[in-house]
């Protein structure tokens, strides 16, 4: 738990998302960074006392610092990228979100389901959309929910949230701290997404807690004076750069790690671009025939760059971690299919399946086959 709360507490937030192909994406961060970890650990910081985190709205869908929560409040409170269906029935429904709100206040921690059963099913659901089709209660949850009124005690089996009143869940003595105006929120915000970035340009600042232009200008401007910030310049990028005062500077990088397409170190995909000269763009909604490495490629840090790709699916059913496809980077080094067998080696053995099945696609798929099979094969001597 102490490294879990280190990680949350150095990056901000684990982004959640839903697509379980291989792994939650909320614990895949934690994974990249300590190796294979009891994914308990995070169930417990999000969902029993004392919370280490909370569910908002930070990056888009994320597992919150708690020590945030102050800073959250403020777009609680604004109400900025609020999405208009949950506007919409605050305005025309608003007898409807008062009823919501005392049904979790008098039952929760409830789902969804269950708070249109106690409304007597009264509330019809638009299937007209593609998407998620919300009802009328649903929305009226996530307009709660927004503003700060509820958040989520837990998920459930169904990765639905389970809500309950914020005085429920937030620690008593993070809710009774004031909440921070908007100046004083932004500062705080950028600040720890410099801290947690090390070097980075103002729009990659912006982008990690999804702050407004104006005022995250003015909080970098603000972070210079004071010299939390550097002005740099790197070579390369046409954008001024800022260089945290905390940021480490090692002569040499060992790293060996998969990455989440959700990880913070690749989801600007600009700034993964130019750091790591790493075009990287996620196929899970391009169809299938022209996708053009798969459904969920992670890239692969080796050292201090990103050496290669790789299509993964945990095959749950037969036990198989599934490496549908293999890339090597241009630049990457020759013992890349070493050290990704190790690395698949080791996921799957996290993932608690008993086999891994050779990738039938990309260029590193014949070396990396020959290491998964034990057999010592170069780079250079595979026809691939």
């Amino acid at each position: 738990m102490r490294h879990l709360s280190e990680t949350v507490r150095r990056l901000g937030f684990f982004q959640i998302d839903s697509v379980n192909v291989l792994q939650r994406a909320h614990f895949m961060p934690l994974y990249s960074r300590r190796g294979p970890y009891d994914v308990e650990l995070l169930a417990r910081a999000a969902e029993r006392r004392p919370r280490r985190v909370f569910e908002y709205w930070a990056h888009v869908a994320t597992y919150v610092d708690i020590g945030l929560f102050p800073a959250m409040r403020h777009r609680m409170v604004e109400r900025r990228g609020m999405w208009g269906s949950m506007s919409r029935v605050a305005e025309e429904r608003p007898e409807l979100v008062d009823q919501v709100l005392r049904v979790v206040g008098e039952n929760g921690p409830i789902t969804a389901r269950e708070t249109e059963a106690l409304l007597h099913g009264a509330v019809e659901r638009d299937r007209s959309h593609w998407g998620w089709n919300w009802s009328e209660t649903k929305k009226a949850l996530e307009y709660l929910f927004f503003i700060g009124e509820i958040s989520a005690a837990r998920r459930n089996s169904a990765f639905e949230r389970v809500y309950d009143l914020t005085e429920r869940i937030i620690p008593a003595d993070v809710y009774a701290r004031p909440a921070l105006d908007h100046a004083d929120a932004h500062r705080e915000l950028v600040e720890h997404a410099a801290r947690a970035l090390g070097v980075a340009t103002e729009p990659c600042l912006r982008d990690y807690f999804r702050t407004a232009p104006a005022p995250t200008q003015r909080a970098v401007a603000e972070l210079v004076e004071d010299g939390t910030l550097s002005p740099i310049a790197v070579q390369g990028w046409d954008r001024p750069a800022y260089l945290h005062a905390e940021a480490r500077r090692p002569r040499r990088v060992e790293a060996r790690a998969l990455l989440s397409p959700f990880d913070p170190l690749v989801f600007e995909r600009t700034r993964a671009e130019q750091i790591f000269d790493f075009r990287y763009r996620i196929e899970i909604y391009v169809p299938e025939a022209k996708r053009r490495y798969g459904y969920y490629v992670l890239p692969f840090l080796l050292g201090d760059r990103i050496a290669g790709r790789v299509d993964l699916k945990a095959d749950r059913a037969a036990g198989v971690l599934d490496v549908i496809g293999a890339w090597a980077e241009p630049d990457a080094p020759a013992d890349v299919a070493v050290q990704l067998a190790e690395e698949l080696r080791t996921l799957s053995a996290w993932l608690g399946l008993d086999d891994i099945r050779a990738p039938r696609r990309g260029d590193l798929a014949g070396a990396l086959t020959s290491e998964l099979r034990g057999e010592s094969v170069g780079l250079t001597t595979v026809n691939l």
